[in-house]
């Protein structure tokens, strides 16, 4: 595990929310990073400023860290309207290339390629449709995400706006969990997770998975 860097200032927490959906969430399609990059459905823009005003009345965000794709950008965009704050972007916070994977179904990648799958579960090092990132590659990126984050805005909270890899990679480093964590974690769209670090490095996580704010926007 690689702990992260010691907050000098004070706890500092990471209010980490996964965009909304797109038209290819509810389909279960694979979407990373290699070419798709679809926009918000209306559902999802409904989400995102859903998610938008339960933050608000959180209490005071010093900023709102994005990924670049699509669908990020406008989940935090919308956050920022609200927060009275500009969306910074931070390319670590991308989602994995899923290479031929991308605009599958789990379903279908299972059934054409049901090895490589299997391998993939089993291993962070594992490549995903022949080109892709593998895990252990968004580990470290999400890695220093998170420490040049930390860094910038020490005893601060600050909105991190990503996509389920990513966000799960974030909560599997907090827990010092082993890589197999990645796929026993429920992040649904436009869901709320907060990890909070101590003045001496140590990650809680204190929010898991919150769409409770999604009630009347389903």
């Amino acid at each position: 595990m690689n702990p992260a860097p010691a907050a000098r200032g004070g706890s500092t927490t990471l209010l980490l929310l996964r965009h909304g959906e797109t038209a290819w969430t509810p389909e279960r399609r694979i979407s990373g990073s290699g070419g798709s990059d679809p926009a918000l459905s209306e559902n999802g823009l409904r989400q995102a400023e859903a998610a938008a005003r339960v933050l608000v009345s959180r209490g005071p965000v010093q900023a709102v860290v994005s990924s670049p794709l699509r669908r990020a950008r406008q989940t935090a965009e919308a956050a920022a309207r609200r927060l009275d704050l500009e969306v910074q972007i931070d390319e670590g916070l991308t989602e994995a290339d899923f290479g031929a994977w991308e605009g599958l179904t789990f379903a279908e990648v299972r059934e054409r390629h049901p090895e490589e799958m299997a391998a993939w579960l089993a291993s962070p090092k594992a490549v995903p449709g022949r080109t892709g990132e593998t895990f252990a590659s968004v580990a470290r990126r999400a890695q220093r995400a998170r420490d040049r984050i930390l860094a910038r805005y020490e005893g601060g909270t600050v909105l991190v706006v990503s996509h389920v890899g990513v966000l799960r990679t974030l909560l599997r480093l907090a827990l010092g969990a082993p890589p197999v964590t990645l796929f026993r974690m429920e992040l649904s769209a436009a869901s709320l997770s907060a990890v909070a670090y101590s003045g001496e490095g140590a990650a809680s996580v204190r929010l898991l998975n919150d769409t409770s704010y999604l009630t009347d926007h389903p």
